[in-house]
């Protein structure tokens, strides 16, 4: 299968079925989407195809075709510059971090669509769950990206 990754073009030879998720980790390398929970609840695979926040846990890789783009965490900047990177950053968001490179593309996406979110658009949008519950801070680092 072909797949168009962080605007490279990558042939994986998997099983129609496999996860997205375990195609763009195990078969490509790019181990900053993680793995959860496995039925999208969580987040923590959270990836963009074609400027959509979408959870590679549960698409299987065959649905996705060769003029998807999908962007993963080391997709969003080559150097961490995205305002949303540099504002979690700034604002020390992450504390076990696990979840924060689903959390950041997530609100990548929201950005995208909503550059100046109200703090009840953030937490339609945030999905995502953190374990460690630093959910204001998320909130805070969205509206930091937003002025950026």
């Amino acid at each position: 299968m072909r797949l168009n990754v962080n605007g490279k073009t990558y042939e994986v030879d998997v099983e129609p079925g496999m996860p997205l998720l375990w195609a763009l980790r195990e078969f490509i390398g790019l181990t900053g989407t993680k793995y959860g929970c496995g039925i999208e609840q969580c987040g923590a695979c959270s990836v963009h195809i074609n400027g959509e926040v979408r959870r590679s846990c549960s698409i299987p890789v065959s649905t996705v075709r060769p003029a998807d783009r999908i962007v993963t965490i080391e997709g969003l900047s080559r150097d961490s510059s995205h305002p949303v990177q540099k504002a979690w950053v700034e604002l020390d968001v992450p504390q076990c971090g696990y979840c924060q490179s689903g959390q950041i593309m997530a609100a990548a996406a929201l950005l995208a669509k909503n550059p100046q979110p109200t703090d009840k658009d953030i937490d339609e949008a945030m999905t995502n769950i953190c374990r460690c519950g630093t959910f204001q801070q998320v909130r805070a680092a969205i509206h930091a990206a937003a002025k950026a």
